[in-house]
């Protein structure tokens, strides 16, 4: 069944360590299939790692932990070609579209010269649940910060804008996110502007924020917003949420 209205996870988590694999599946991923709410058979998830040029080695990582987590496990791969003769057939099957991490501005100009920018949408309002990690979280929103150009962090402002906000991942664990986003903020290149620690992810139905969750105690998300006033014009405003800890 689908999800009762459109839904998206937005993270900077979703995998830990394997046991006897090198990564498994984490809470929030699991979080994602609850909020499809599919049950009474294997959850349908699929894996799209367009951001990082769709690795078959990594691929084959993801459908070990698939298997221990007990999930029907597919990916949808767009290089050099789609393995799927009808892509948005095959999406509005799932339950859960999973958009790995890498290169966000790749992920989006793949994306439009395919159409998924339209079938995703179109995935979004059947209720099938999109999430994902880093540029698979910030590729919903109007932009953020990313490092697709370099290693120096960059704003990218042409997201898919299914939800009307920036997205800054990564917020605790790379140490130039938190002072960019504030930056860009005062600035006017981003807008309300939703951050993650790593571990924690945001829920949205429609494009409300309902929810931040964690699957590590002690992290936190934040909403940056312009501020006016003061001797220095434009700054930025930073509000922490408590996430909920998905026991």
């Amino acid at each position: 069944m689908p999800a009762e209205q459109p839904t998206i996870l937005a993270t900077s988590g979703g995998y830990r360590q394997g046991v006897r694999t090198r990564l498994e599946f984490d809470r929030l991923l699991h979080y994602a299939v609850e909020l499809s709410g599919a049950s009474g058979r294997p959850p349908r998830v699929t894996h799209v790692g367009t951001a990082a040029g769709d690795q078959r080695g990594f691929n084959a990582e993801m459908d070990e932990a698939a298997r221990l987590a007990g999930f029907d496990f597919s990916h949808l791969n767009l290089f050099t070609m789609p393995n799927h003769a009808d892509p948005e057939a095959h999406l509005l099957e799932q339950d859960v579209v999973w958009v790995n991490g890498g290169s966000v501005v790749n992920l989006l100009a793949v994306w439009r010269a395919h159409g998924l920018d339209g079938i995703l949408h179109r995935a979004w309002q059947h209720g099938v649940v999109l999430a994902g990690v880093s540029a698979g979280s910030i590729c919903w929103f109007q932009g953020g910060t990313t490092d697709s150009f370099g290693p120096e962090l960059r704003a990218v402002t042409n997201g898919l804008a299914f939800l009307p906000y920036a997205n800054g991942v990564h917020y605790d664990s790379e140490e130039r996110r938190r002072p960019l986003v504030h930056r860009l903020v005062a600035d006017g290149m981003l807008g309300e502007t939703h951050c993650t620690d790593d571990g924690v992810g945001l829920v949205y139905h429609g494009t409300e924020l309902v929810e931040a969750v964690a699957e590590v105690r002690g992290k936190g998300a934040y909403i940056v917003t312009a501020e006016a006033g003061g001797a220095d014009g434009t700054t930025a405003s930073e509000r922490r949420l408590e996430p909920r800890f998905l026991g």
